[in-house]
């Protein structure tokens, strides 16, 4: 009864913030459309799933669990009237194309060999040296349909070159079923590993992680299984790690750093103050603080963290809790004004656009520890891309909210 009281009570909470979020997407909304002339551009997604498949048409994936991996590869179009920040997934039967997200084609692969020949197959679109893949994981209460949606937003906002590849686990996608999500996060940590180690053996000069929400535990213990086994990963291809709002315990998450040490890079951590979806997590784990809602940025940065702070920008989300999707729709104003205001301050704490970021300073000490040459000035005294500040504010951008809870 205590169980039953408590879910009625965070339903009843989440009712007001649910109804101003735009609708899900329909039974239906990864239907293939075929022979599409409509969509202004059009992206390749690859899928590792530990997600039953679904045989009804136009879901794919349903949010029970497997034991084993399961990939695809699906194309996906994005319509001419898409915005910055939003998701145009389709809600009414059949997805029109004009106005919707939409599938052109999507196909399992039953294999990792299978899948590893299509992520080589989309790397070698780029020159060498500039192979890059980014790893997304979705977090709690999201539907496949909406993580393979809020990932194309991403990937088309943010106009981040690289290879998006999704690692989806089985969320039921129910407000109610946080508990099940959890545990099926937990479940997932080996799959995800298999995952990391796949896409670091496919050739791809660098790697990049961005997780979100409830997605940060199943990331951050998948990354300390493999610091503690006796098989690194190269430091060199690894790229960003961006934990964007995470649903992880801050005591959870302050021992899990110290056991990873020093790390090749500083996790790049997302949060705000003020987001209600993990005020929901806190009431639910005992009125234990989340760290997606920590602010004690500098606590953070001393434990080894780059700490993006929006708890002043407004959100576009009832929630509050999908603040970075409107970092993708900055992204060209962003990433230079960011720079500029670090090399200006030369400090460690820069605000941009009211977002706090701190510990940039880390970026650098990283770089030099690792006997990288230092940023060098274009001639229009704007940083290169080799200074770390960009480079960071290039992970944080291309983050963009990967999932719109």
């Amino acid at each position: 009864m205590r169980r039953r009281f408590a879910w009625l009570l965070v339903a009843a909470l989440a009712a007001p913030v649910l109804a101003g979020c735009a609708s899900r997407p329909g039974d239906d909304a990864l239907s293939i459309i075929e022979g599409d002339t409509v969509s202004a551009s059009q992206h390749t997604l690859l899928v590792a799933s530990s997600r039953a498949r679904d045989p009804r048409p136009g879901v794919f994936y349903n949010g029970e669990r497997t034991p084993e991996l399961s990939f695809a590869r699906v194309e996906v179009g994005v319509p001419p009237t898409h915005k910055p920040g939003m998701v145009e997934a389709p809600t009414k039967s059949p997805p029109n194309p004009a106005t919707d997200m939409v599938v052109l084609e999507a196909v399992y692969r039953d294999t990792p060999t299978q899948f590893s020949a299509d992520l080589k197959s989309q790397l070698a679109k780029y020159p060498a040296g500039k192979r890059q893949a980014v790893i997304f994981v979705h977090g709690y209460n999201t539907l496949f349909s909406e993580a393979l949606y809020r990932l194309t937003q991403m990937v088309e906002d943010s106009k981040t070159p690289g290879v998006p590849v999704l690692f989806t686990w089985a969320s039921r996608g129910g407000i109610a079923d946080y508990v099940y999500d959890n545990n099926s996060a937990t479940a997932a940590r080996d799959r995800l590993e298999e995952t990391i180690r796949l896409v670091f053996a496919s050739g791809a000069d660098q790697v990049s992680i961005v997780a979100h929400s409830m997605g940060n535990w199943v990331t951050v213990e998948a990354l300390r299984q493999i610091k503690i086994s006796d098989r690194p990963l190269p430091e060199n291809k690894i790229g960003n790690i961006v934990l964007a709002a995470p649903d992880i315990d801050v005591d959870v998450f302050k021992s899990q750093l110290k056991r990873f040490g020093k790390l090749p890079k500083p996790f790049i951590v997302i949060v705000s103050s003020d987001d209600k979806a993990l005020a929901f997590s806190d009431f639910i784990a005992g009125d234990k603080p989340r760290l997606g809602a920590y602010t004690h940025d500098a606590e953070l940065v001393e434990l080894g963290a780059v700490v993006v702070d929006m708890s002043n920008v407004k959100s576009t989300d009832g929630f509050n809790h999908a603040k970075f999707a409107q970092l993708a729709e900055m992204a060209p104003q962003l990433r230079g004004m960011l720079a500029r205001a670090a090399q200006a301050s030369g400090g460690s704490a820069v605000e941009v656009a009211g977002i706090q970021f701190s510990g940039l300073d880390r970026m650098r000490a990283t770089q030099v520890s690792a006997g990288l040459p230092a940023a060098t000035q274009s001639s229009a005294g704007a940083p290169e891309e080799s200074d770390p500040v960009v480079d960071t504010s290039a992970a944080i951008v291309a983050a963009g909210a990967v999932s719109r809870r």
